[in-house]
């Protein structure tokens, strides 16, 4: 038995999309019009950048609409208009309204970057390092008006270790769903997805990042400060502040080592932390390439005794 393949809309906006999208489109399926946020401006010069979605759907030769929110009549029109049989949204960022989620026949379908419920809401990947969680994973579910809530259609774990990264787990967990998207839509095709209620204990929210979490407190235990490193890699970074620079932690060792936090104990940047300590394998000072300690070191004098403020309270 054929099945006429579906008429999708996909909806993301990040890094974390693109994947997905791609899986998409491999596979053949009719792609009626991708959905992602504005332009905006960005780095230094602020120049006004498209998003990876955005660029990949133009170079796929798809139709990109970047509405400022879906509320307006016309935005659900257009919508409504493209006849869709499903709309998959994968980090799109805006709030889909209740007549965007009804308008395509089989719904909305969204690949979450967590193992529902824990971790729903805007930052799934840091959040779950940040935790010191051992496993994470993709969950792809039927949206419904509220956050993350709705039921569950296809999940798969992996595990995080004490070398993951934000950056790591991110192409981990688009690469995962990218292939359960593709799988998804092959059993809703043939009418194969049964939906399960999220259950009711393990919901967590992951809250969206505060610019103040990036700044390194020495006053923190070792192992904490190595999740929050680790969770921020390879961007935006976590920081410190050394005399008026600002200086971005890469990668660190947690070392069992203990001193008042804040004091360099020796000369191989290794911190006192709140409990622990941690020493510092790469660094990055503000407008230079990413070094290794030694290349650091023979740069800028930091001996054993140095304290290193925790950074402006702002």
């Amino acid at each position: 038995m054929s099945h006429q393949p579906l008429r999708i809309a996909f909806m993301g906006t990040p890094d974390f999309s693109v994947p997905i999208l791609a899986a998409l489109i491999d596979a053949g399926y009719e792609i009626a019009g991708v959905y992602c946020q504005p332009p905006r401006a960005a780095g230094r010069g602020q120049k006004i950048r498209l998003s990876p979605v955005h660029e990949y759907a133009e170079q796929a030769g798809l139709e990109v609409r970047t509405p400022v929110n879906l509320k307006t009549e016309d935005a659900l029109n257009e919508f409504s208009a493209l006849n869709l049989d499903v709309a998959v949204v994968a980090a799109y960022g805006l709030i889909l309204p209740e007549p965007i989620l009804e308008a395509p026949r089989l719904g909305c379908i969204n690949v979450h970057a967590s193992l529902l419920p824990r971790w729903r809401g805007a930052a799934p990947i840091q959040r779950a390092i940040m935790a010191g969680d051992s496993e994470t994973g993709v969950t792809i579910m039927q949206m419904d008006k509220d956050l993350d809530t709705g039921p569950m259609l296809i999940s798969e774990k992996i595990n995080i270790t004490n070398a993951t990264t934000g950056g790591s787990l991110r192409d981990e967990l688009a690469a995962l769903g990218a292939r359960l998207i593709v799988d998804a839509m092959v059993k809703l095709t043939a009418g194969g997805l049964t939906p399960t209620p999220q259950p009711d204990e393990g919901i967590t929210y992951a809250e969206k990042i505060d610019k103040s979490e990036f700044r390194i407190d020495w006053l923190k235990p070792a192992k904490v400060l190595d999740r929050q490193i680790r969770a921020f890699s390879p961007w935006p970074g976590s920081w410190f502040t050394f005399g008026k620079d600002r200086i971005k932690i890469v990668a660190v060792t947690v070392i069992d080592k203990e001193g008042e936090a804040g004091v360099i104990l020796d000369d191989q940047l290794t911190v006192s932390c709140g409990n622990g300590a941690l020493r510092i394998e790469r660094l990055q000072r503000a407008g230079k390439g990413a070094m290794d300690r030694a290349d650091f070191l023979r740069g800028n004098d930091l001996p054993a005794g140095t304290r290193l403020a925790p950074g402006p309270a702002s």
